[in-house]
């Protein structure tokens, strides 16, 4: 950060000795250090310089002008800082922009809502390639992880009763990505990956993911979530008081199945501890299987504990597919985690009141989303982004190759990051 000097000086009355009044005479400083935010608005005011020609030439213009100042928004009274900070406190933040108009009215900026709507849709397309660029690379993934969340858009659609539309989110190896939906079925994850591709997909137990063309054709491998599991014992336990050993008993196991998984993954694969770890692990889930095959056989299985360890059994072998492949993870938390924001916006500000709006949403969870698993600034990557798009005439710039993490050159990533003194 930027140093401010502030050097405090005694008043000339106090710079004598108080008791014979000899005059004291400067030395060093006693230092110290505060962090301090001033924020501003200004007005850029662009005064273009013109030249007046010297020369008697008769096809040459008279008078040459300076060239305009690029603008995001052609005519357009907000510079790209100001659409910056809109967009980061309400798909970053997720405030209702109403709060931030009303903080800068503080500040003695009056920006009117109809203007930050108008320009909002105006910026929508600006994100739409790069948008795609990332559907593409997220559906190549080998390994994924799949949730989604309702998230209401207040239009009228014809053949669809009221607002809840569906926010669905993949998390593949380097991005995330948004999917706004009207509906919750298997179409949405069977459209989002290619019909040939070939992909491990974590998810809870939804029945849209078992009912994809691909699941069915063997193509996409469905890994069921660990969490999702134990809730359901948490929920007996808590549901029926008379089963709450029974629910801890579970509660237990499966919080060794996660300390086992744990020290497994922590350990190098030539490293003994990963032998130990993986033989544990191992024997746990055949422990597990082994509880779960000798209960359900009894027939005074009270009917709360048989649900759950019917689901268990129908669930086993995609609940156990980690054992053999340590890219599957015990659960889709992440997946999860990754919509925390947008049911927060959801709450904050209801949804989307128009189609351009919940797309803008969803690219722009995707894009926030995807660079800060690339550990790069978001502010600094959008403010660059933008820029260009201005430098361009308010447009799209030609190569979107350099804004994308994966493709961006290792000298960017480092002058993006997150942490631009991490050099690891």
């Amino acid at each position: 950060m930027p140093v401010v000097e502030d050097v405090r000086e005694l008043p000339l009355e106090q710079r004598v000795c108080p008791r014979c009044g000899a005059a004291l005479s400067p030395s060093d400083t006693e230092d110290s250090e505060q962090i301090e935010i001033e924020v501003r608005a200004y007005r850029r005011r662009i005064r273009r310089r013109r030249y007046q020609r010297t020369c008697n030439c008769a096809d040459c213009a008279r008078t040459v002008t300076a060239p305009p100042a690029p603008k995001l928004i052609p005519k357009g009274l907000l510079g790209v800082s100001v659409w910056v900070e809109i967009l980061l406190d309400k798909f970053v933040g997720h405030r209702p922009t109403e709060r931030l108009l009303h903080q800068w009215r503080l500040l003695g900026l009056d920006v009117a809502a109809g203007t930050v709507a108008g320009g909002l849709e105006r910026l929508e397309p600006l994100f739409q390639p790069l948008y795609q660029a990332l559907l593409t690379r997220n559906a190549k993934s080998v390994v994924a992880q799949a949730d989604e969340t309702r998230w209401m858009v207040f239009i009228v659609l014809e053949g669809k009763t009221g607002y809840r539309w569906w926010l669905w989110v993949f998390l593949g190896t380097d991005t995330v990505v948004f999917r706004l939906d009207p509906s919750r079925s298997h179409e949405v994850p069977e459209g989002h990956f290619p019909a040939d591709s070939q992909v491990v997909l974590m998810v809870d137990r939804y029945s849209a993911y078992k009912a994809m063309a691909q699941v069915k054709l063997g193509q996409v491998t469905l890994a069921f979530c660990w969490a999702h599991v134990r809730r359901d014992f948490v929920a007996v336990g808590k549901g029926w008081p008379e089963h709450k050993e029974w629910a801890l008993g579970w509660l237990h196991r499966i919080r060794e199945l996660y300390r086992h998984d744990r020290s497994r993954r922590n350990s190098p694969a030539d490293d003994p501890a990963f032998t130990v770890a993986d033989r544990e692990l191992r024997r746990t889930v055949a422990a597990m299987q082994t509880q779960t095959d000798a209960e359900l056989s009894d027939p005074k299985l009270p009917t709360p504990c048989r649900k759950v360890l019917t689901s268990l059994q129908e669930h086993w072998e995609g609940l156990t597919r980690f054992l053999d492949d340590p890219r599957i993870p015990l659960d889709n938390n992440a997946s999860e985690r990754q919509v925390r924001g947008a049911a927060l916006g959801r709450k904050n500000y209801y949804g989307s009141g128009a189609m351009w709006s919940g797309r803008l949403a969803a690219m722009l969870f995707s894009l926030s989303a995807t660079l800060k698993m690339a550990e790069i600034n978001i502010r600094t990557w959008l403010t660059w982004y933008l820029e260009s798009c201005a430098e361009n005439g308010g447009q799209v710039p030609a190569d979107i190759d350099p804004f994308l993490p994966w493709k961006m050159s290792e000298e960017k990533r480092r002058e993006l990051a997150i942490d631009p003194n991490d050099s690891s």
